[in-house]
């Protein structure tokens, strides 16, 4: 039998080296062998056991970039050696919400590195017609960077962002950072980023938002001063903070739109003020995922140069120390993101 080096989470907070069998691959799949892989912010989550524990033990890891090693006997578009990424959400294909590019509705759904095996191992196996192939230049730490790009994309056609719409982004973490450099795509002005970390707000800066407010307890203030006193046309909340959500329905103009991105605890809930929210038109939507679509989008804008990733490109740890990593991430302040060499 064939074995892997995988880091399995075995509960929160602990890690563990095993050896573990190859994937195997169906004759629709193919098996990607891994170079490196992203900590994301729902790594953390699960890391600290706030979410998907019920999945537990797992292999997580969702940002993931590599090299096809194996092909299934059905697969014939893709080639042994091509560099890829893959869409980590994996429906039943045919149902009203697959055809809709809403995956995550889908009743059948599963995630890789959430709801399966992922990407923190030398090989994982992914159906094919999730695979995306890149060119054979791209560097595997930019790659790996695909699906968290696809994260903004997605949460920018959700918000239906337009050319001089104004955009607020509650917290300028990583999914943040990318939260701005996408609303500049998007053609959003101006961006203003909320962020009490000043280092953070720093790297909001260069990323290029217009204005970042250090002192939340000014952000009412100074929206209404950026945008003729109406407030934003969007808020994005990309913390996962009910306060936060709170802030942000203040923060609207009438007419505006909440993008729900930060993920909360299961039994957090958000008081809406509903005669507010009728009469003024406020709008609501979530969203959390890259989907379809959306990776391929962020896959054309990563190697065209649309996003400035030095902050996400600097820091990097073994497979072996990944436990070390996950310890680390939350102190250190010279990165926005880690990644994991796998191979």
């Amino acid at each position: 039998m064939e074995t892997m080096k995988a880091a399995v989470l075995v509960a929160p907070h602990r890690f563990e080296i095993r050896e573990m069998p190859v994937p195997a691959v169906g004759p629709a799949d193919v098996l990607i062998k891994v170079a490196r892989t992203g900590i994301c912010g729902t790594d953390m989550h699960m890391f600290n056991g706030h979410y998907a524990a019920d999945q537990l033990p797992i292999i997580p890891g969702h940002e993931f970039s590599g090299t096809i090693a194996r092909l299934g006997a059905d697969v014939t578009r893709l080639n042994v050696g091509m560099r890829v990424v893959a869409d980590i959400n994996v429906g039943c294909g045919t149902c009203f919400y697959c055809r809709r590019n809403e995956i995550l509705n889908c009743a059948e759904v599963r995630q890789i590195g959430i709801s399966r095996d992922g990407g923190f191992a030398e090989y994982v196996s992914v159906s094919a017609r999730l695979v995306i192939p890149a060119a054979a230049e791209a560097e595997f730490d930019l790659l790996a960077l695909v699906e968290p790009v696809a994260c903004v994309v997605r949460a920018a056609r959700k918000a239906n962002v337009r050319f001089g719409q104004s955009v607020v982004i509650l917290g300028a973490g990583p999914i943040g950072n990318l939260h701005v450099q996408m609303m500049r795509v998007a053609g959003a002005a101006p961006i203003i980023v909320v962020e009490p970390s000043e280092h953070r707000a720093q790297l909001a800066r260069q990323a290029g938002a217009d204005v970042v407010i250090t002192d939340p307890e000014n952000a009412r203030q100074t929206v209404l001063a950026m945008t003729d006193g109406r407030g934003a046309d969007v808020v994005i909340e990309s913390v996962g903070l009910p306060k936060l959500y709170r802030q942000a329905l203040g923060l609207l103009r009438p007419g505006g739109h909440l993008a729900a991105f930060g993920i909360t605890g299961d039994e957090e809930t958000l008081p809406l003020p509903l005669l507010d929210t009728v009469l003024r038109e406020y709008s609501l939507k979530g969203s959390v995922a890259g989907m379809g679509e959306d990776m391929h989008d962020a896959l054309t804008l990563l190697t065209h140069g649309r996003f400035k990733l030095d902050a996400f490109r600097g820091a990097s740890y073994r497979l072996d120390d990944i436990q070390q990593a996950f310890e680390d991430l939350p102190k250190r302040t010279d990165a926005l993101k880690i990644q994991i060499e796998i191979s």
